[in-house]
């Protein structure tokens, strides 16, 4: 059966690669880019048409405030790239945003970033998907009339990508990225040389429509209100700035340099093009409007519920190249490409983020777990389950979900940068060197200007979107808090009540016999019992088993093993690919070979939980290892049961059910009832 699953899963995802090979999957510059930078890059296609929506609701004439809006993106995005550019140098690791907040502002910070991190990871898998589609259903009307499942094939064909590993995904995303970014500087430089140079009159399809303001006049508070509006949507541009710092262990060498030399690049590009389309806009007179059936009047008539709104960049490239000309043609197809290729900066943010989140605990310790390809394939199909949710939920509608977008993103940039502002302060107080001191002093004023510039900014997005979805976003951050908090919970509360202790304990009493191969992970109370189990067994011999995984913890092992004294030999077993069931089913097999006539017991230690929710967390490895040497001739299992304090729960459940489950029990009443009624007849 593992050979007939097997076969598929090497087609669609590769081979299997070593752990040793892990260095083979970094990213050079080139490559990391496309693969972290492919969402702020890829906002330029929808970031200025939404400025241009919400300033139509005052008319055309408030379009002459989005050059102004830009330069405030502007500011911002160069504020943001200077302070991540901190974070990188000082947070290598790859903790990003929840390793500064956790450091240095507390527990409770890092997780609330975390939270706001992962929602807004799945948000933009479901808006840069949902966005791509209905650019792509412009030319293909089959797209448009089933987009929720072209969108779930999408993140479907995204997510097989992605398991094939970082490295190999990059490629596949580099040319179409590097394709449009190219498009996008040849149309701003081509309409620049027409308009300043060649003297020629560019005009936008739209550039002959009128727009049918929702308020005419609008003044005082209202129109700063409509202007802070517009300006957090431009803010859309600035979403996957942070995943770079989240993914600095995937950077070859010198990690931290080039990752910030990528920050540096991607700022650059994206600030360039934004502000390039706006100008075009501006010149070429595109015309937009959020209800475009009704407000979007030609020759004095509204245009219909008949009439498709193209994209801004879509009515440049056509103003400027031309329609149907070959450069327009590419810059269209490499638009619609790279918005479903945005979604892969969240297939690298959020693996890399969930994956510490379970080393410290907060979610299931299977996301830590590497994949065949290296990846952490676990939280990619997570993420994948989770945008898959969020776009049937809103019909892959990017108008809709866009509203529930850059809330978290804006609430991990504030406390990220709060959180550097703390570090730098706290070298501070130490460091006596006067050029290290200066750099430090520069390094703070900049994630001082930075949090202060993004939690303004926060305020605005709450501000004018909260009505508009983004409360949507904060449940979503407020339910992922809460999970992982009691996650962490259980886990902290199993660990206590599982600890070994230094002396004897009732857990090392020997109680019967039987032996072979004691399967172990780690030195706690189920191991010690089962061991105390394995040796009144009175086999011929007995060792135990472990799976050499992650060699810090194995040499941890060790080192306990030897320091207790234990008088059992402690066998590893290497597994250069980081399975468990196989080297152990590998190993027992050869026992087998070596000795047919003789019986191979393997003993199992095991959690015995009382809610459903726990075995997600708990014997997964060892429900697979089960499964596979009970199908294994001459083999026995023997499971060695350790009750948790949670097992009570489930104890008295079984208890209720048998006083009721007798035929006729219902009509009877109560075990107690009908006992003393008993006793009452006699």
């Amino acid at each position: 059966m593992s050979k007939l699953t097997d076969v598929p899963k090497r087609i669609l995802i590769g081979r299997a690669l070593r752990s040793d090979r892990l260095g083979e999957t970094l990213l050079p510059k080139r490559i990391a880019l496309p693969v972290f930078a492919s969402d702020p890059l890829s906002s330029v296609a929808y970031a200025p048409g939404e400025v241009l929506l919400v300033l139509s609701i005052a008319g055309v004439s408030a379009y002459h405030f989005s050059p102004w809006i830009a330069v405030a993106v502007v500011v911002l995005m160069f504020t943001v790239v200077a302070s991540y550019r901190q974070n990188v140098h000082a947070y290598p690791s790859g903790g990003g945003d929840y390793e500064v907040a956790t450091t240095n502002l507390g527990p409770r910070a890092g997780l609330t970033v975390a939270s706001a991190l992962l929602v807004d990871y799945v948000l933009t898998v479901a808006v840069s998907i949902a966005s791509g589609i209905e650019n792509l259903g412009s030319a293909i009307p089959f797209v448009v009339e089933h987009k929720t499942a072209c969108a779930v094939a999408v993140i479907v064909l995204l997510t097989l990508m992605n398991l094939r590993g970082v490295k190999e995904s990059g490629k596949l995303f580099a040319i179409p990225t590097y394709v449009f970014v190219s498009g996008v500087f040849i149309m701003i430089l081509w309409g620049a040389f027409r308009g300043l140079v060649l003297g020629d009159t560019m005009r936008a399809p739209t550039a002959e429509f009128h727009i049918e303001a929702e308020h005419q006049g609008l003044a005082g508070f209202a129109l700063v209100f409509l202007l802070l509006r517009a300006f957090s949507s431009g803010c859309a541009a600035l979403t996957g700035v942070e995943a770079i710092s989240n993914g600095v262990p995937a950077f070859r060498k010198p990690k931290s340099k080039n990752a910030a030399t990528t920050l540096a690049m991607m700022g650059l590009l994206a600030v360039t093009m934004f502000c390039g389309i706006i100008v075009l806009a501006l010149v070429t007179d595109v015309r937009m409007a959020e209800n475009p059936a009704t407000d979007l009047l030609k020759n004095g008539f509204p245009v219909g519920s008949g009439y498709v709104q193209n994209p801004v960049i879509t009515q440049v490239a056509e103003a400027v190249f031309g329609k149907g000309s070959f450069l327009f043609l590419v810059l269209a197809a490499a638009t619609a490409l790279v918005l479903f290729l945005a979604a892969n900066t969240a297939y690298n943010g959020f693996p890399v983020l969930g994956s510490i989140l379970a080393q410290d605990r907060y979610l299931p310790r299977q996301l830590h777990t590497r994949g065949d390809r290296l990846a952490f394939s676990n939280g990619i199909v997570l993420l994948a389950g989770a945008a898959t949710f969020l776009v049937w939920i809103y019909g892959a509608d990017s108008t809709r979900l866009i509203q529930l977008y850059i809330v978290g993103v804006f609430v991990s940039f504030t406390l990220s940068q709060t959180g550097m502002v703390r570090h730098w302060n706290r070298h501070l107080a130490t460091e006596t060197d006067p050029a290290k001191r200066r750099h430090m002093i520069r390094s703070r004023a900049i994630n001082t200007f930075g949090a202060f510039f993004t939690g303004l900014v926060l305020v605005v997005v709450l501000a004018t979107k909260f009505t508009h979805g983004a409360w949507v976003a904060l449940l979503g951050m407020m339910i992922f808090y809460a999970t992982m908090t009691a996650i962490r919970r259980h886990y902290d509360r199993v660990a206590a009540e599982i600890a070994a202790p230094e002396g004897p304990s009732d857990d090392s009493v020997r109680p019967s016999r039987v032996h072979s191969v004691l399967l172990i992970s780690k030195i706690h109370r189920p191991t010690l019992r089962a061991l105390a189990y394995a040796k009144l067994m009175r086999s011929d011999t007995l060792e135990a088993l472990t799976v050499n995984v992650d060699p810090a913890e194995t040499k941890a092992l060790r080192e306990e093993w030897e320091r207790r004294g234990i008088d059992v030999p402690l066998k590893v077993l290497d597994s250069p690919y980081r399975e468990v069931t196989r080297p152990v089913i590998e190993y027992v097999k050869s026992l087998r070979r070596e000795s047919p006539r003789d019986a191979v017991s393997v003993i199992i230690p095991e959690y015995v939980v009382g809610h459903w929710y726990e075995h997600l967390l708990h014997n997964q490895s060892a429900l697979r290892l089960k499964g596979r040497l009970l199908f294994t001739p001459g083999v026995m299992v023997t499971s060695v049961p350790y009750q948790l304090q949670s097992s009570e729960a489930a104890k008295q459940r079984a208890r209720k059910r048998q006083e009721w489950s007798a035929p006729g029990s219902v009509r009877r009443g109560p075990a107690t009832e009908r006992a003393k009624e008993h006793s009452g007849r006699e």
